[in-house]
């Protein structure tokens, strides 16, 4: 093992709850950018948003459930759970900016960067993490715990390290003649709390269940070996659910990777509320219903962690009521999307994301993550 692998348990938990924290990073960008679309327009688009939404709580959900069956403690409250955006995800040898932004190309090329499959260059096959360090403000996801200034080359990457440390700490526990699955079963999430059609829940109680969860979500990302179907080979990859809206043509059996060959079909690229990018509250005019607006859907949203929280620590039940809880932000997210914002010519409102009783970073405006 390399100096940068997981060597312990407690790393191996930090490292989940990083996971968790990566997954939850794409739901601000994906629902504020699903309910920026206007209303009659991008249909298509309306509907593979909606469904990858739902598809990112099954992957934070799978993360809560291997960490829980390793003994650790799922929270969603953490100080730094919910990034500060622009966050930066890893792109290779360099970072890239994750935005809270309306829908548009913009957009839909970040979400092409989060999803895509990325394998190293041959130059740099072998050459261990990334080094490069992150502005002052910029919420870094998929570094590494002890090293902040070491990045994984991808997300993939990033699970394979823990799909490693676990095969790794697994084995010398039954050396020992024990298991790291010594979690309560009772706190596993299961279909019957969760439903996707993108995949099933299961518990996860060993290493072969372990390692099948993590194939989940980055199948269901990038695709299974190289195609464009994740392993059951009925569901496109989110990778390529994005492409089809980039490239205006739906893939069918038997397409190649970027070459879709099904029926066109019709984005309007303007069919968006011009929302203005990575808002804060402190942008918004004190006193004005916008600012009442944009506190109130904080303070809701924080208390979808809560009770995300709870669900993952024991209450499952509770995951029934989260999830419908993400699509009744649409009021709340429209109500700030479709007003003007005063003192910003063209642009109007957007949720922020500043969760209250979270600590976030304090964010630099000219801090940019260099693309």
């Amino acid at each position: 093992m390399d100096s940068y692998s997981i060597k312990t348990l407690d790393e191996l938990k930090e490292f989940l709850y990083r996971a968790m924290q990566l997954e939850h990073a794409t739901i601000p960008p994906y629902l504020t950018a699903l309910y920026s679309i206007k209303p009659g327009v991008n249909q298509d688009a309306t509907q593979v948003l909606r469904v990858i939404v739902v598809e990112e709580m099954l992957h934070l959900t799978i993360a809560a459930n291997i960490l829980n069956a390793i003994g650790g403690k799922p929270d969603l409250v953490r100080p730094d759970f919910v990034a500060s955006y622009p966050a930066a995800l890893p792109d290779g040898e360099t970072d890239f900016k994750v935005s809270i932004q309306a829908f548009g190309r913009e957009a839909l090329a970040t979400f092409l960067k989060i999803e895509r499959p990325a394998q190293r260059p041959e130059h740099l096959v072998g050459k261990g993490l990334m080094h490069r360090k992150t502005p002052a403000g910029i919420t870094a996801l998929a570094s590494h715990p002890r090293h902040e200034d070491l990045h994984f080359y991808s997300i993939g990457e990033f699970y394979s390290a823990i799909a490693e440390g676990i095969k790794y700490l697994e084995a010398e526990a039954n050396e020992a003649g024990t298991t790291i699955f010594t979690g309560d079963r009772s706190r596993q999430i299961t279909s019957e709390y969760y439903y996707s059609g993108g995949g099933e829940l299961f518990p996860v109680t060993d290493l072969k269940s372990a390692q099948e969860a993590l194939e989940l979500i980055i199948e269901q990302g990038e695709g299974d070996g190289g195609g464009i179907y994740d392993d059951d080979d009925h569901e496109l990859a989110h990778y390529y659910r994005f492409e089809e809206l980039v490239k205006g043509r739906y893939y069918q059996k038997g397409d190649q990777p970027g070459q879709p060959t099904g029926p066109h079909l019709q984005v309007d690229w303007e069919g968006a509320y011009p929302i203005k990018e990575n808002l804060k509250v402190g942008d918004i005019l004190e006193g004005s219903e916008l600012r009442e607006a944009a506190i109130a859907f904080n303070t809701r949203y924080g208390e979808f962690l809560q009770l995300l929280t709870r669900a993952y620590n024991g209450q499952p039940n509770l995951l029934l009521e989260a999830v419908p809880m993400m699509f009744e932000f649409r009021n709340m997210i429209l109500e700030l999307i479709r007003n003007p914002l005063p003192g910003h010519p063209n642009k109007n409102g957007s949720p922020t994301y500043e969760i209250p009783g979270i600590k976030q970073p304090v964010v630099t405006r000219q801090a940019e993550v260099t693309a």
